[in-house]
């Protein structure tokens, strides 16, 4: 285990925001990151678990203990399920694009639609990560963990995950115990892919035939692109955590008390079902609709040219910078519509 000290922790974010860590080990193995932990809790230090920094913001002053990046890679394709799935079992410092562009090569669809999407595999199972008519949750089959608990290893099955709308144990009644070391995936071999997704279906609208994976990827790969959330060296669009913040999921009562608001302005409130009792309403409609257009700028920070959804580092801007950007949309959607937003990324070291 290579121990560092005072790493700067901007560089390992897709912000590129942050301070730096006092002490920085990168685990390849479980044994790595069980040495890690051990240093860690030798030393009385805080903890940060870091993978790929997609999803993350750091603090201005940094982390004052040890930041432990999860870098065990690896690719394994195993033996099919008894629904005769194939079995991805990935390390989880593997890339995520990588693994989706492993598994359309292979003509085993189930993730496709989830192409692009920066960070880790690690990260996946954290959030349920999801995009374009498909989650992590669908496919997932186990998640091999070290349980900070008692410092073993464990098997969680699908369902001990506890999956919802970007949540899981992980983030929600178990976060912090369990650190995550790799993911069991299971897909369909020559299945056909998802296509329920309105910019998808527009971009094969008038089409004969029914796509193949590989175009499917690319295709969302393009309209992530467009959109500024896929990750382009040298796009001030793509310095960012991606969306800041996650679509309002409402009971009937909620959603029909923002329907009168957005009518008495003149305005149709666009919505999709999310739940049997619940719908989802898009917090991009509600970032714009309260005064916040694309490419809104707030000093060194602002709101993507492409995607109202994301935040954006526009250069030397500060965790503060994003902080008061992010509690400035917060309260005037909450004044206009009623509706708290909450962010998407993990804020760590405020």
């Amino acid at each position: 285990m290579l121990l560092q000290e005072n790493v700067a922790l901007a560089p390992l974010t897709t912000f590129k925001i942050g301070g730096p860590a006092r002490y920085f080990v990168e685990a390849a193995s479980a044994g790595e990151v069980q040495e890690g932990v051990a240093f860690a809790r030798a030393r009385e230090l805080p903890l940060l678990v870091l993978g790929g920094g997609s999803n993350l913001l750091v603090a201005d002053a940094g982390w004052p203990g040890l930041v432990l990046k999860v870098a065990i890679a690896g690719i394994e394709r195993q033996g099919s399920d008894e629904d005769g799935n194939q079995r991805f079992e990935v390390g989880a410092g593997e890339s995520w694009d990588r693994f989706v562009s492993h598994t359309v090569t292979a003509q085993c669809a189930g993730v496709e639609c989830l192409s692009g999407i920066p960070g880790s595999v690690g990260g996946t199972p954290v959030q349920n990560v999801g995009a374009y008519g498909q989650e992590v949750s669908e496919t997932i089959e186990s998640v091999q963990v070290l349980d900070l608990r008692d410092g073993q290893a464990r098997e969680l099955c699908a369902e001990a995950c506890g999956f919802g709308y970007r949540t899981s144990i992980f983030n929600t009644t178990e976060r912090g115990r369990f650190i995550i070391l790799q993911v069991t995936y299971a897909l369909t071999p020559g299945g056909e892919p998802r296509l329920e997704y309105a910019d998808l279906k527009r971009h094969f609208e008038g089409r004969e035939t029914v796509p193949n994976l590989a175009e499917v990827r690319e295709s969302v790969r393009h309209i992530r692109a467009r959109k500024g959330m896929l990750i382009v060296p040298g796009d001030a669009d793509s310095q960012s955590a991606g969306s800041f913040f996650k679509n309002p999921i409402l009971s009937e009562a909620q959603h029909e008390q923002l329907r009168k608001r957005a009518s008495a302005r003149g305005l149709q409130l666009p919505s999709y079902p999310a739940l049997e009792t619940r719908k989802k309403v898009s917090a991009a409609w509600l970032v714009e609709k309260s005064g916040f257009a694309r490419g809104y700028g707030f000093g060194r920070v602002g709101i993507s040219r492409r995607h109202a959804l994301a935040i954006v580092n526009c250069g030397g801007a500060t965790a503060g910078e994003v902080i008061a950007l992010k509690e400035q949309i917060q309260h005037r959607v909450e004044e206009i519509w009623g509706v708290r937003l909450e962010p998407e990324p993990v804020m760590v070291g405020f």
